[in-house]
């Protein structure tokens, strides 16, 4: 977080421009909406869209049957800075994380990553973390979730650093850098290899690129003592693989500034450009020159990745204004975060029930006004438990499906899944309390109502609690 007349595709294809380019001049002072060309269907699309993906034309993304799309969810940290991921005070992130996400009518969760638990010959490579990454991300797109795998933290070239978080722009670190490095692009080859059949999966190439120049921005340059590598390089690495899945860049500025992407933009097809947009430094006086004149006037995609008002005291207010700009214009998004805690984080949720904080009840109120169609793969809950002292999660709203509870020796008792709403939508039930560390049968709630309630997780508190494996529960 902070700190000319449209042609064929297939013609542009050929002349390596993105499919969502336009030959008129942009104006970046120009953010009024304007009506957007929309998806067109060429013969060539097919051999451009990742199997059950998606492509770009203009400032649309579109289905492979021509159809718009718009990405509405939430951000989930944590596997950036533990390589088993978090939750409720223990490692690993449970089926009923995503399920809870797909309750409030997200259809997309992005998930931060760290290349140094990726890759091997890394001092902080992790032997479980692409299983683990791999579990998330199945786990989300079958409570209907598409997913974004986001670079969040790298290492500035460094594969001995041997630590995660707390060297911001610091060498010796897997943090938040100024821009990608070299180990960054094989972390991309690796990825693109493992989900280029999964058009469910998009790349975001790297987190909240920073005091970098355009040049250096796009085509990588000396940043301090290592050498950055640019978005079309990180761009190029992907598609080396035979990966045809949007692939989204953030801009300068922390991600905020996309005020010269329009002419600087990376070569070839599927982009979508990412915002991030924070208050109070992020003002929305800004917003038309600095990412909306993309999509007002049917450039390129544009999803702003991260938002949200770090202010103490914050309301919803700053979540409402970025949604309604963004549904003017047809901006996809994600909030931050799916993580309990305050406004200086800023959260979505407070704890582990998923209570929403007043910007979470903003951002919930604006997915399910929103009409309903589930993405991903859906399938029912396997009811697997997370790692750790506590186990999973029991099942999600109005899944049929049992929950999970497991003790740290693995133990597990499902849980009993909660009840469908009067009126049949999606999440008019609850989910079932966690496991306790005793490994206890789960708790059960039923009751109903537009968008559900979550019973109580149990465990006891503290950061990063880790133990043996959560058991599994009974479908």
């Amino acid at each position: 977080m902070w700190k000319c007349a449209l042609v064929s595709i297939s013609v542009l294809a050929i002349a390596g421009c993105d499919a969502g380019s336009s030959s008129s001049q942009e104006n970046p002072s120009d953010g009024t909406p304007h009506p957007l060309a929309g998806c067109a269907v060429d013969a060539s699309i097919s051999s451009k869209v990742a199997p059950g993906g998606y492509y770009t034309y203009g400032a649309s993304v579109c289905t492979a049957s021509g159809k718009p799309h718009l990405f509405h969810g939430v951000d989930r940290p944590s596997l950036e800075w533990d390589p088993a991921g978090e939750w409720n005070n223990s490692g690993g992130i449970p089926r009923s994380d995503f399920d809870a996400m797909a309750s409030w009518h997200a259809n997309v969760v992005r998930i931060a990553l760290n290349q140094d638990f990726w890759l091997a010959g890394a001092a902080l490579h992790s032997n479980s973390y692409q299983a683990t990454v791999d579990r998330a991300v199945k786990d989300a797109e079958g409570a209907g979730l598409d997913v974004i795998l986001d670079l969040h933290w790298s290492d500035r070239g460094d594969l001995t650093a041997a630590k995660a978080g707390g060297g911001q722009g610091k060498k010796g670190s897997s943090d938040q850098q100024q821009m990608a490095d070299q180990n960054s692009v094989q972390f991309w080859h690796e990825v693109a290899a493992k989900y280029k059949d999964d058009g469910h999966v998009l790349f975001e190439l790297y987190n909240e690129p920073h005091d970098v120049p355009w040049d250096t921005w796009l085509h990588g340059g000396l940043v301090g003592e290592y050498q950055a590598v640019g978005m079309q390089t990180l761009y190029d690495a992907v598609r080396a693989e035979g990966a045809n899945n949007l692939v989204i860049a953030g801009g300068v500025g922390w991600a905020f500034d996309l005020s010269r992407a329009g002419g600087a933009r990376i070569q070839g097809y599927n982009v979508m450009y990412a915002t991030h947009d924070y208050s109070p430094q992020n003002p929305q006086a800004q917003w038309d020159a600095k990412f909306g004149y993309l999509a007002a006037q049917d450039i390129a995609p544009v999803i702003s990745t991260e938002f949200g008002d770090g202010k103490t005291g914050c309301t919803g207010d700053w979540d409402n204004a970025l949604v309604q700009y963004a549904d003017a214009r047809q901006i996809s998004w994600t909030a931050w975060a799916w993580w309990p805690g305050d406004c200086s984080f800023p959260s979505l949720i407070s704890d582990w029930k998923y209570t929403p904080t007043l910007q979470g009840a903003a951002i919930k109120a604006a997915l399910m006004n929103y009409p309903y169609e589930p993405a991903g793969k859906p399938s029912p809950a396997t009811g697997s438990g997370g790692s750790g002292s506590q186990g999973g999660a029991g099942g999600m709203a109005g899944s049929a499906v049992g929950g999970a509870s497991g003790n740290a020796a693995g133990g597990a008792s499902g849980g009993s899944s909660g009840s469908a709403n009067s009126g049949g939508g999606i999440g008019g039930a609850s989910v079932g309390s966690a496991g306790s560390v005793n490994g206890g049968s789960a708790g059960v709630s039923g009751n109903t109502g537009t968008g559900g309630s979550l019973a109580g997780a149990g465990g006891n508190n503290g950061v990063g609690g880790t133990g043996g494996v959560g058991g599994t529960g009974g479908a």
